[in-house]
């Protein structure tokens, strides 16, 4: 989503780097390109007006005009505000000192409360807790069945009491929750179109009730600033502790994540990036900041191979390649593990936008080539996965015609493989540019990035 600002930011820099010596002039020329580039991005116009300020005041002293390198040390200006414009530092969910700490997840109808609320109790889960849910929208029996049905999924207790107001059914949910040992009892409450006063009413009755350690606004990142206004209301009347901001993955702009710190007050907890129940991940201001000035997110990348790939299976996959045994049917595997990343496009964009790798992130991925790629492999016999030097003529036939599929498709897979092993092969060598440099990350060898 901030495709747009972080190209408008790199042109810039890479003007004053033409520039060869950094003056008052052409910093103030950058400086009005920033401040356009952050206001298409939807950036508040009054969070835009600071960040300009706090740049302008730091790049123009003495020590960055006179340094050996001054369009790097404006660049780590612009980073550095921007880290702090997003929030300096991650910001953790808050526990109670007695469980069950209770967390409530408040916003507008239609932003996502619902399915926040469930992907959060899966990242809860995969983190050593063990939350139960509740749904104490009484107004749309449609909500809590998606909630009902979110949690037969996930695998997560949720409290279904008869309750009819929402005060009850929190009551006899954190009740609940203790009886059967839950150390975090998730509350999603029931939203409206607008804020009103009822609703106000409510949420406050549920807040002085449960005591929750955090109250968590959801709102949606396609909504730019109207997501940003409604958080800062949320705030003021009822005290919010931090944010989740859903669809980060659409085309937004962005402005409402780079705005909604500043404005609030409160911290961007949370970001939304698929409909999947694991597409919840935690927000990282440096991380975000670096992505935008095209420095990659490669902490990010390391954490997602981490998370979704074998060891053990990595390891027996680097084992092949330092034996030169890397079959067909191996590299149907790579291209499933890869698929359990995510999109590639978004992967690609966590890769740092230099040298090489500049380009990547406007590379465009067929994701449903993974899929053919896959089906051509499994209409092989085990013998043909296992040496392809066998697959003649009449055998490529065969395949094309068992996997629904093109002889030249086939042939195009067969060459896509070869040019497989021999780079992977080279990557866990530690040779080429990713070997190099990603091998010392000690990533996974089993995606070809180098051995442990």
């Amino acid at each position: 989503m901030f495709e747009n600002l972080s190209d408008k930011l790199q042109r810039v820099f890479k003007t004053l780097r033409g520039e060869g010596k950094l003056t008052a002039e052409n910093m103030d020329a950058a400086l009005r390109e920033i401040r356009v580039a952050l206001l298409e991005a939807d950036v508040h116009f009054r969070v835009t007006k600071q960040f300009i300020e706090a740049v302008r005041e730091k790049a123009m002293g003495a020590e960055v005009l006179t340094a050996l390198s001054p369009t790097q040390q404006v660049i780590k200006i612009v980073r550095d505000e921007m880290v702090k414009m997003l929030g300096t530092h991650q910001a953790k969910l808050r526990m109670a000192n007695e469980p069950p700490s209770v967390i409530m997840i408040v916003g507008l109808q239609g932003s996502g409360k619902t399915t926040s609320t469930g992907k959060l109790s899966r990242y809860l889960t995969k983190n050593g807790q063990s939350p139960i849910m509740v749904s104490v929208d009484v107004y749309r029996p449609a909500a809590r069945k998606q909630l009902s049905i979110l949690a037969r999924d996930l695998k997560v207790p949720i409290y279904e009491g008869e309750e009819t107001k929402p005060v009850d059914l929190a009551r006899s949910a954190r009740k609940e929750a203790v009886q059967t040992g839950r150390d975090v009892l998730l509350v999603d409450t029931a939203g409206r179109l607008h804020i009103d006063d009822d609703l106000m009413t409510e949420l406050s009755q549920l807040k002085e009730l449960l005591n929750p350690s955090e109250i968590l606004f959801v709102a949606d990142a396609m909504t730019g600033q109207d997501a940003v206004k409604s958080a800062d209301e949320f705030h003021k009347r009822l005290g919010i502790t931090g944010v989740i901001l859903t669809k980060m993955d659409g085309d937004a702009r962005g402005g409402a994540a780079l705005s909604i710190r500043s404005v609030t007050g409160q911290p961007l907890k949370f970001v939304g990036v698929g409909e999947k129940s694991d597409a919840l991940e935690p927000f990282h201001p440096d991380r975000v900041a670096e992505r935008i000035l095209g420095m990659g997110d490669v902490l990010s990348l390391i954490e997602k191979v981490t998370d979704n790939i074998d060891q053990k299976q990595a390891e027996e996959m680097q084992r092949k390649l330092l034996d030169d045994d890397f079959t067909l049917g191996d590299f149907r595997d790579q291209m499933k593990q890869l698929k359990k990343l995510g999109p590639l496009e978004s992967l690609l964009g966590m890769m740092p936008q230099i040298g090489p790798m500049k380009d990547l992130k406007n590379m465009k991925v067929d994701e449903n080539e993974i899929t053919r790629l896959v089906a051509i492999v499994d209409s092989m016999t085990p013998k043909e996965r296992n040496n392809h030097m066998l697959i003649n003529g009449a055998r490529r036939r065969r395949i094309a015609k068992g996997s629904g599929t093109s002889v030249q498709e086939v042939n195009t897979l067969l060459k896509q493989y070869a040019q497989a092993r021999k780079m992977m092969k080279s990557f866990s060598g530690g040779g080429g540019f990713l070997g190099k440099r990603l091998g010392k990350l000690k990533l996974p060898s089993g995606m070809g990035f180098g051995p442990q």
